[in-house]
C-alpha cells in the first residue's frame, strides 16, 4: 500500500455574530448567489471556447468578458459591473470557479444524455440549476483576516459597499494545532433558518509514517455487538480484546423505528398508501443517531490502535454483501439494515489515516465459522447465538473468535504475499484452500 503523502480534512468553526452581523453575512452569501447565477449564464453561452481551457485560464477570460480595467476598457458584458458594483475580485473569481464547475457538470450530463447514456429509455435531459446553494470561499488577506483563533475579520456586503467586520469564533477543533497542517481556503456557511453560522476550514494534513510494534488491531463489525476488537502480535499473540455496543443510541434508535410501523398502520388502514415525506423527521433523528454511533465506534477503535501502536487496522471485505436472512415479521432484516458496516469502516479509515496508519480489508468468508485454534468448522450454540461451539466442545465468543481469524489474515497479508491469505500447510488434513485462523501464525513462528 503506498504512503499517503497528504489529505485533506475540514473543521468546523462557529461563529459568534451579533444581530447587526448576522444581517451582513447573510447579504454577503445572497449577493455571491446571484454573481454566481449570472456568470452560469455566460460561461454556458461561451462554453465551446471556454471549455478547453485550463481552470487559471477559464478564470482570466471570463474576467476578461465582464470587468472592465484599464487594458480592457470595453467588456462584452457591461451591465455585470454596473449590477454587482465594486465587488471584490477574489470573490469574483471564486463565483467564476464555482460557476465553471456547474456549467462542466451540466455539459457532461447533457452530452451522456444525448449518446444515450441514460438510467431510463424515457428519461428527460438533465437540466442547469442555477440556484445550486453556493457559499463564497475566503481568500486570506483579501477576504478574511484572522486574529488569532478568538475572532475573525471578514469582508462583507451592507447593501451599498463592502466593508470588514470582526466576528468572534466561539468554538473549533485541534486541526490548527498541529504544525504540519496547513490551512486552506474556508468557507462562510450561512444558515437562515436556524440563524447561526460558520466556517467550514480546510486543512491539508500531512500525516507522519508510522513505525508500529509488530501488532494489528482487527475489528469483526456485528449486529449482536457493534465492533469487536481484538490486538493481536505478529506472532499470534493476543494483547488485547474490547467489545464496543453503544446500546444506549442503539435503542434509541430502533424504538424511533419501531413508531413508524405503528403511524403507518394508523395511517393507511387497510389497502391504504402513504404519503412522501411520511416519518421524515424520524428517519433524519435515526440517521443522525447512526451517524453518532459511526463516531464513538470509530473513535474508540483509533484510540485503541494508538494506545498499543499498531500496524494497521483490519477489516473484512463487505462491499457489496446483502442481508439474505430474516423470515417473515421478524425483524432480523431491520437489524441488517441498521448494520453500520460501510460507516464504521470509513471513519474510522479516515481517522487512522490522518495519524498515519493503514487499513487493510481481508477476505471475509469463514471468518466466523473457522475456529481459531484450527479445530475445524464451530458451531453456533442453539441457546445463545452469540457462542461458537468448537468440536472440541469448548464454548467462545463467535464475534471475538472472528476477530481473531481477521488479524491472522491481515498480518499474513502485511508479511506475506498478497494471495498467501489461504493456508499454505501441506501437512495438515485440512484442505489447503480452507481461510487462514489464528493459529497459522503459531505454526508459522514455530516453524521460522
Amino acid at each position: 500500500m503506498a504512503r499517503i503523502t497528504s489529505i485533506i480534512r475540514t473543521d468546523l468553526w462557529n461563529l459568534n455574530p451579533t444581530a447587526s452581523q448576522q444581517v451582513l453575512l447573510s447579504q454577503t452569501v445572497e449577493i455571491y448567489r446571484r454573481v454566481c447565477r449570472h456568470l452560469m449564464g455566460i460561461l454556458l453561452t461561451h462554453w465551446p471556447s471556454l471549455g478547453g481551457l485550463s481552470s487559471q485560464k477559464r478564470v482570466l477570460a471570463v474576467e476578461k468578458l465582464i470587468h472592465q480595467t484599464a487594458k480592457n476598457p470595453n467588456p462584452k458584458y457591461r451591465q455585470f459591473d454596473q449590477t454587482f458594483y465594486k465587488f471584490p475580485s477574489y470573490y469574483r473569481r471564486a463565483a467564476i470557479v464555482f460557476a465553471a464547475g456547474q456549467v462542466s457538470s451540466y455539459m457532461t450530463r447533457y452530452r451522456e444524455w444525448q449518446s444515450g447514456t441514460r438510467q431510463r429509455r424515457d428519461a428527460k435531459p438533465p437540466i442547469l440549476n442555477p440556484n445550486s446553494g453556493c457559499y463564497p470561499t475566503l481568500y486570506k488577506g483579501q477576504c478574511y483576516k484572522l486574529h488569532g483563533y478568538s475572532h475573525i475579520e471578514i469582508k462583507v456586503f451592507n447593501g451599498t459597499d463592502w466593508v470588514w467586520t470582526t466576528v468572534g469564533i466561539s468554538s473549533l477543533r485541534e486541526r490548527h494545532t498541529v504544525d504540519s497542517n496547513k490551512l486552506r481556503s474556508p468557507a462562510l456557511i450561512v444558515n437562515e433558518q436556524k440563524r447561526a453560522c460558520h466556517l467550514s476550514v480546510p486543512f491539508e494534513c500531512h500525516p507522519p509514517q508510522r513505525e508500529g510494534e509488530c501488532r494489528v488491531v482487527s475489528v469483526d463489525l456485528g449486529i449482536n455487538t457493534t465492533a469487536t476488537v481484538a490486538v493481536v502480535n505478529f506472532d499470534g499473540t493476543v494483547t488485547y480484546r474490547e467489545f464496543i455496543h453503544p446500546g444506549r443510541d442503539i435503542d434509541c434508535r430502533d424504538k424511533r423505528l419501531k413508531s413508524v410501523s405503528k403511524r403507518a398502520s394508523q395511517t393507511m388502514g387497510h389497502g391504504g398508501s402513504l404519503q412522501k415525506g411520511f416519518c421524515s423527521h424520524t428517519y433524519r433523528k435515526c440517521r443522525n443517531i447512526n451517524r453518532q454511533i459511526g463516531q464513538i465506534v470509530s473513535k474508540r477503535i483509533v484510540q485503541i490502535a494508538q494506545q498499543f501502536n499498531a500496524d494497521a487496522i483490519i477489516f473484512e471485505n463487505l462491499k457489496g454483501w446483502k442481508a439474505k436472512g430474516g423470515r417473515k415479521r421478524s425483524n432480523l432484516r431491520q437489524r441488517f439494515h441498521g448494520w453500520l458496516k460501510g460507516m464504521i469502516r470509513d471513519l474510522t479509515e479516515m481517522k487512522w489515516q490522518e495519524i498515519g496508519g493503514q487499513v487493510i480489508d481481508v477476505v471475509a468468508a469463514y471468518t466466523s465459522k473457522l475456529a481459531y485454534d484450527g479445530s475445524g468448522v464451530v458451531r453456533r450454540d442453539s441457546k445463545n447465538y452469540a457462542l461458537a461451539k468448537f468440536s472440541s466442545g469448548k464454548r467462545y465468543n463467535a464475534d471475538l473468535n472472528g476477530a481473531l481469524n481477521i488479524a491472522a489474515r491481515g498480518i499474513l497479508q502485511l508479511t506475506r504475499r498478497k494471495d498467501s491469505e489461504e493456508r499454505s500447510s501441506q501437512r495438515s488434513r485440512r484442505s489447503p484452500r480452507s481461510w487462514a485462523c489464528l493459529c497459522d501464525l503459531w505454526t508459522h513462528t514455530v516453524s521460522g
